[in-house]
């Protein structure tokens, strides 16, 4: 019976190991995160520190996203040469550019649930970025890391099955939305979509620090 025992135990561990690799693998293989998002570093030879939950990188996320975004403006500025204002790339704003989350009378919920909706949303914007700029170095830092911090920011909410990705019915509207035949208004309406992207990152990172520290906020309003 002593024997019987340690073949069920032997047996129960090697499953235990078996999921969570296969685990990990499968949340690598959604985020299509860098490997230092996801996992712990190496700490000493053949150690590997436990990887901590996605939302505790949250802000590493956004940082990198806001920093990627960045050179948007001075991009813009060399291929027109000049000749064209960054300011009016506000004028090629469409209705389907997510809207920020509002920083008062909204519940928490309500706004993180905005901000992961928007992300997704912008996950479909970014594909006519790419079909006018398809070695944009801008979206190669980008497209790994929003999927990224779509999970982080529903790993905070309390319902997060709220937020579906869109499906391909809703992409090839949204899509056809920002379609023209004219090559200019392409091109600027696929910068506006950089351009809005950066702020509303920008803006979300401000709305949810507030929802992360309602202490500070109660003890300084003016912080």
């Amino acid at each position: 019976f002593p024997e019987k025992k340690n073949n069920i135990y032997v047996s129960t561990l090697l499953l235990l190991c078996t999921s969570a690799a296969a685990a990990a693998a499968a949340a690598a293989a959604l985020t299509d995160a860098p490997p230092d998002l996801l996992a712990g570093e190496t700490s000493g030879e053949g150690s590997v520190e436990e990887a901590p939950p996605l939302a505790s990188n949250i802000w590493r996320t956004w940082e990198r996203l806001i920093e990627a975004t960045k050179q948007h403006q001075k991009e813009f500025e060399q291929e027109f040469q000049g000749n064209v204002d960054y300011i009016l790339l506000e004028g090629h704003k469409r209705s389907a550019f997510p809207v920020k989350c509002p920083m008062s009378n909204y519940s928490k919920e309500a706004c993180l649930q905005r901000l992961a909706q928007g992300l997704l949303v912008y996950t479909v914007l970014l594909k006519q970025v790419e079909k006018e700029y398809p070695d944009n170095s801008i979206l190669r830092e980008i497209k790994p890391g929003i999927p990224l911090l779509v999970a982080q920011i529903k790993e905070k909410m309390k319902r997060s099955e709220r937020v579906p990705a869109p499906s391909s019915s809703q992409e090839e509207q949204l899509l056809k939305q920002l379609d023209s035949p004219d090559t200019f208004q392409r091109r600027m309406t696929a910068h506006s979509i950089l351009s809005h992207l950066r702020f509303f990152l920008i803006d979300g990172k401000r709305a949810f620090r507030k929802w992360e520290t309602p202490r500070r906020q109660k003890d300084n309003p003016s912080a």
